[in-house]
């Protein structure tokens, strides 16, 4: 079955509604169709009369992860929150949970197959409606299928409490073949290339508030005693702010695209993301987001681990 297939769809409406009406969530956070019909928006389902509201299509790229912290944050002790969630989104719930963020029996975690996301912004402008169904190589060869998606080996979430449709399959080859390509280059060139993209940021702080690893109740670059560095959009202030942010999140991104498809000037982040990701599972064999019971790479030490680089 394809994902977002109206046989999903229809599981999804009544999965939802079910949890409700039996009192195992006190509501629902999933994805209902947005203004364009390019994109959608999160939906908080309190009501098992509102299930209809639901979706779940190849326009669900927002990672839905941020909106169940702040949900438990205003919500009464006790409170469970279920949410609808991809590979990518249930590897954010597991190292959350592993890093001590979300506790388990505080989500229901509705698991969902996905085949790939697409970036709204490879759309025609003019367009407004949804998104035909496609196989995911149909959605590669016409371009529009998010870049994280194309080496995605995790479509299917680790961890569920209830999965609607039919699992996805994982992607085969090397997902890291970019970064290789990249790395072929002269170093000087390399960082012409960095520079090209960061100089187009405007520091309006969308990756960051789409990603579902960056929780920090008060980022560093808000911070002003002491103050890290400047807060222009010059390009040396969103370099560094760049370089801290891809360090904050070694070994705790999932690769889910997130801040790509929502950087309005579309800075590609996902290469150095990736090339750190690769550097962490080559140190210390981690692999964020699958294991709620391991430590997190960063938070252990191991006698074993390579030092070559104090000096």
């Amino acid at each position: 079955m394809k994902r977002g297939a109206p046989d999903t769809g229809q599981q999804l409406k009544e999965t939802a509604g079910r949890l409700l009406k039996e009192k195992k969530a006190d509501l629902v956070i999933g994805y209902e169709r947005g203004s364009s019909g390019r994109r959608t928006r999160p939906a908080v389902i309190t009501d098992e009369k509102d299930v209809d509201r639901l979706i779940f299509d190849n326009t669900c790229g927002l990672s839905l992860v941020p909106f169940v912290r702040k949900a438990l944050r205003a919500a009464q002790p006790g409170t469970r929150v279920a949410v609808v969630a991809k590979g990518c989104d249930g590897r954010a719930l597991v190292q959350q949970v592993a890093e001590g963020q979300l506790k388990r029996d505080q989500v229901v975690i509705i698991g969902v197959g996905c085949g790939g996301v697409v970036d709204a912004r490879r759309h025609p402008s003019d367009a407004r409606r949804p998104v035909q169904e496609a196989s995911s190589v149909e959605r590669e060869a016409s371009g529009v299928l998010s870049d994280s998606c194309r080496r995605c080996r995790y479509p299917n979430p680790p961890v569920y409490d209830v999965f609607v449709g039919e699992p996805a399959e994982a992607r085969t080859g090397d997902e890291f073949a970019g970064v290789a390509e990249f790395e072929k280059l002269a170093p000087a060139d390399r960082w012409a290339w960095f520079e090209r993209e960061l100089a187009k940021c405007i520091r309006c702080y969308a990756c960051r508030n789409a990603c579902p690893m960056c929780y920090c109740e008060e980022c560093f670059v808000d911070q002003t005693n002491p103050q890290w560095f400047g807060k222009s959009a010059e390009r040396p202030d969103t370099t560094l702010f760049h370089l801290v942010r891809a360090l904050h999140t070694a070994g705790r991104c999932v690769d889910c695209g997130a801040c790509e498809r929502a950087c309005p000037l579309g800075v590609r982040l996902g290469l150095l993301n990736k090339r750190i990701e690769q550097e962490v599972r080559e140190r210390f064999g981690y692999t964020a987001g699958l294991s709620m019971e391991a430590t997190p790479a960063l938070a252990t030490y191991g006698e074993e681990d390579k030092q070559e680089f104090i000096l």
